[in-house]
């Protein structure tokens, strides 16, 4: 058989065998699994779980923060209230008196003002207000049937009527002298000088050498010039008429207008004594309780000091706190990161317990110091201040602390295996 005779379909190529089509996707590699992040309400309940668990631990390292805090918050708190009582006494009582009064002389004495002192001043532009008083050599006894030597312990000046309204005093029981009772052997009494003779109401009657006086006031403690409560006040012309008073003023005390007293400081020396006006001293009352506040400014910086250590101390009780908690959770820490929490989930909670811990304290300490001093300004008659400042500033030092002291256990909680955290327990 030739190729020519060969059937024509014994010619053909079988076709090549192929597989059935099929309807399933082709296999891919499998996605890449990432950890779910915490929101942030589980963050909190997490980090508040191992407070929950040791609630005396959690008291007594809190009381560390809220002991600072508060130390802080009451030390500002009444430092304000104390400078915001100053300052509405000096609103009240005035910044514009000026006292004149005499210096030292060769001998050791005090130089006498002349007899037209206040006039002169008066006559000073800007001066509204001028009056003096003076010095009287009268020893006071109680009573007749006490002994010349055996004096109270009180002195004798000479007043003159305004001296009063020049001070911005007042009488606490009775009267003050006015034109008649001055000529009269009459006396208005400081109050620690009515407390030493024993005498509680006008009326009484004392002893200035052998002369009976009547007590016809007495007076409320006088704050710009506190030297008054030691004294017995008697008109300038019964001190010349009974008690040998030579009229020469001791100290002059003098009002001018706010932005003028510099200007009439400078110029006082001269008019009071214009022969030696360097034998003069002017001097400003109201600067004394200006310095009481800067004195109460520098304790109130020591204080705050003190307060800061109280609250690095308080830090380091909740560091030590959360040493000690990383310790004890070690099983805890390593059934969590074996059922997939990541490191950074561990060091979340961990800091997140720390803030906490010491946000507990910080809030209680603010409180705290706010009650400690709106209790104290109440007793003192004083308007409570705690600056929102030092809230917010207090609080703020709190987290901070809190934070710096949780790092660390944060840190180490973090870095522990499953495996080891396990195997320790």
């Amino acid at each position: 058989m030739t190729a020519a005779d060969t059937p024509s379909y014994a010619k053909t190529p079988a076709p090549p065998c192929s597989a059935p089509p099929s309807s399933e996707p082709p296999l891919s590699a499998p996605p890449r699994l990432r950890p779910a992040r915490l929101l942030p309400r589980d963050v909190l309940r997490t980090g508040a779980v191992g407070l929950r668990a040791r609630r005396a631990r959690v008291v007594l390292s809190a009381l560390g923060i809220a002991i600072g805090i508060a130390t802080m918050v009451a030390v500002v708190g009444l430092s304000e209230s104390s400078r915001a009582d100053l300052m509405a006494r000096l609103d009240r009582l005035g910044t514009n008196l000026l006292t004149v009064e005499g210096g030292e002389d060769a001998r050791g004495g005090q130089l006498k003002l002349p007899k037209s002192a206040v006039a002169m001043v008066e006559r000073i532009g800007p001066v509204q207000h001028a009056t003096a008083t003076g010095n009287v050599d009268a020893r006071i006894r109680r009573s007749d049937v006490v002994p010349a030597e055996r004096a109270a312990g009180v002195t004798t000046q000479a007043a003159r009527p305004d001296l009063l309204a020049a001070l911005g005093a007042e009488v606490d029981r009775g009267v003050w002298l006015n034109s008649a009772s001055e000529h009269l052997p009459v006396t208005v009494l400081g109050t620690v000088a009515a407390e030493r003779l024993g005498i509680t109401e006008p009326g009484a009657k004392i002893m200035m050498d052998d002369t009976h006086v009547v007590v016809v006031g007495i007076l409320k403690p006088v704050e710009l010039f506190p030297t008054l409560d030691r004294v017995a006040l008697v008109g300038f012309p019964a001190a010349e008429r009974h008690f040998g008073f030579d009229g020469h003023p001791t100290t002059v005390f003098e009002r001018s207008t706010d932005a003028s007293v510099e200007d009439v400081r400078a110029v006082l020396p001269r008019t009071v004594n214009p022969g030696g006006a360097g034998g003069v001293k002017v001097s400003r009352p109201s600067d004394a309780l200006a310095a009481k506040a800067a004195t109460d400014e520098g304790l109130t910086t020591l204080m705050l000091g003190l307060g800061a250590v109280a609250l690095l101390v308080g830090g380091v009780g909740v560091a030590n706190t959360m040493v000690i908690s990383v310790l004890e959770r070690r099983s805890e820490i390593g059934l969590r990161r074996s059922l997939g929490a990541t490191r950074n989930a561990v060091r979340l909670q961990f800091l997140t317990e720390s803030l906490l811990l010491s946000a507990l304290g910080g809030a209680t300490g603010a409180v705290l110091g706010a009650a400690a001093t709106g209790a104290f300004a109440y007793a003192q008659g004083w308007t409570a201040v705690v600056p929102p400042w030092a809230l917010a500033g207090g609080f703020g030092a709190t987290l901070a602390i809190g934070a710096v002291a949780g790092l660390y256990p944060a840190i180490r909680a973090a870095r522990m295996h499953p495996t080891e955290a396990l195997n320790a327990t």
